[in-house]
């Protein structure tokens, strides 16, 4: 057996005892042990913490049949709104009482600091929850006067579309989770949540709260397994309303094969491969630390990640230098670690790529500012990367990396149609960013750029009030907001014959 990460001895008392008791699969209410397992590493150390049951279609099976009955005749389908609203704010209560424990196994789980697990992905998730309770009582319809002389009382409802098989990604295993399982559970849906099966931990824990705070049986299962196996499965089941996805824009495609079976809703928030344009009159102080962020937070393993900058010719020396020094200053380190900037990568599989997208970049002549190796002896780790006099051809610019590089290429100053061009050069569209103090042109290349969230003077912009998603291969659908509620129901009219 593959020796045990030291790293577990780093853990509070909650988190160990959590990946000491071990969990099966949450279905119905029940924890269901299964002979097979995954293991689950420690990206850090590449040593082993735990392992998880490996669920196949047969259980994918049963946590939909009891979805199904959750949806169609328990409790939670006569529950009134005010009180399913109180139990997803419950349950952002007890995210938010057992944060510091959620974000230590999601540092062990997916190798990112602790620092940012804690303050990024838990705390926006249980505030994400509270604003999705508020929505709960506010599913209205409309009377709607008829433009034909019929005598026809109109009006329409919102109704929950059913039984959701939600799908979630290893980057942000527990956030992601919450953005799917919060307007689900507000709109009255049931779930069936399958989480990487590189980082399950998170959403075991997540289940054992959902039953704390009281919801009835079937109304939240987690099957943890293989994409393969029990992902697949799920998006091709016949008895599931709708497949909600975040992953690549690869398997997003499989995923709307699979679930064209019974035509089920669909909505996908794929890959992306982000521009950042710079103008010469940007405030560097507020840029610099921006785009750099932009790029290595979460060690750029970020659907949003601003992977492509476009400088202005005139301060691109400047640029790359003081982005160089910034990378290179970045403490990098094991999750765990209160003081680490850069955690490892995911897993082997993803260090690798990652790698061979450097030499594969340096090969076709771009030329490599700092970074580009390995780090270390242990674990996933990879250097802060920066490539400059990147072209429009090379993998690098056209493919996501998914990992802490930057491409960085040059306009001509003054060019902005040709900044645009570029930046809107890729099948993707899921974000982007502009750097400039001039007003105007903010936010006129703001309104031309192909993207579903653009920042200005700003690159990650997320709030639970604002609509997430892309245009392009980055996916179908928004999250968050009005947007994410829309995504869980269906809208039904209604007419009523009079009498004349």
């Amino acid at each position: 057996m593959t020796d045990t990460s030291p790293n577990l001895a780093r853990l509070g008392d909650a988190a160990r005892d959590f990946i000491a008791r071990g969990r099966g699969l949450f279905i119905d209410g029940e924890w269901r042990q299964r002979d097979a397992q995954i293991e689950v590493f420690d990206p850090a150390t590449a040593k082993r913490v735990t392992s998880v049951p490996r669920g196949n279609a047969a259980d994918v099976d049963l946590a939909v049949a009891a979805a199904r009955r959750a949806f169609d005749e328990g409790p939670w389908a006569k529950m009134t709104p005010a009180d399913r609203g109180k139990l997803v704010w419950r349950l952002g209560d007890l995210v938010e009482r057992h944060a510091d424990e959620l974000a230590e196994l999601e540092a062990i789980d997916n190798g990112k600091p602790v620092t940012d697990a804690r303050w990024g992905d838990v705390a926006f998730s249980h505030e994400l929850l509270r604003y999705m309770a508020g929505w709960s009582t506010k599913l209205t319809g409309e009377t709607i006067p008829l433009s034909q002389p019929a005598p026809f009382h109109a009006y329409t409802l919102r109704e929950p579309v059913g039984v959701c098989a939600q799908i979630v990604p290893w980057n942000f295993s527990f956030m992601m989770a919450i953005w799917k399982v919060a307007p689900a559970l507000a709109t009255g849906c049931t779930i069936v949540l399958k989480p990487a099966e590189q980082t399950p931990l998170t959403a075991l824990r997540l289940a054992e709260l959902v039953e704390e705070a009281g919801f009835p049986n079937g109304v939240f299962n987690v099957v943890t397994g293989l994409g393969e196996e029990a992902g697949a499965a799920l998006a091709a089941h016949d008895d599931v309303d709708k497949v909600a996805f975040t992953g690549s824009t690869e398997v997003g495609k499989k995923i709307l094969e699979a679930a064209k079976g019974n035509l089920k809703k669909v909505s996908l928030e794929l890959g992306g491969k982000s521009p950042m344009i710079l103008f010469a009159d940007a405030d560097l102080d507020v840029a610099i630390p921006a785009i750099a962020s932009g790029i290595f937070y979460n060690m750029g393993q970020t659907c949003t990640a601003g992977s492509r900058l476009y400088v202005e010719d005139s301060i691109a020396d400047a640029v790359h230098e003081a982005l160089a020094e910034h990378a290179q200053g970045l403490r990098i380190g094991p999750g765990l670690d209160p003081a680490t900037q850069i955690g490892p990568l995911v897993s082997a599989e993803q260090q690798a790529k990652v790698l061979g997208y450097i030499q594969s970049g340096v090969g076709d002549g771009a030329r490599l500012l700092c970074g580009g190796r390995h780090h270390g002896d242990d674990g996933y780790f990879v250097e802060p990367t920066i490539l400059a006099d990147t072209a429009p051809h090379m993998a690098v610019v056209k493919e996501e990396i998914f990992g802490p590089v930057l491409v960085s290429a040059t306009f001509a100053d003054g060019d902005v149609a040709s900044a645009v061009r570029e930046a809107n050069d890729s099948i993707y569209g899921l974000a982007a960013s502009v750097f400039t103090q001039d007003i105007d042109k903010a936010h006129a290349v703001a309104k031309r750029i192909k993207a579903g969230t653009v920042g200005i003077n700003t690159h990650h912009v997320i709030d639970p009030a604002l609509p997430f998603g892309g245009f392009g291969q980055s996916g179908w659908g928004r999250e968050m907001g009005w947007s994410a509620i829309e995504l869980y129901t269906e809208l039904k009219s209604i007419g009523v014959a009079l009498k004349r």
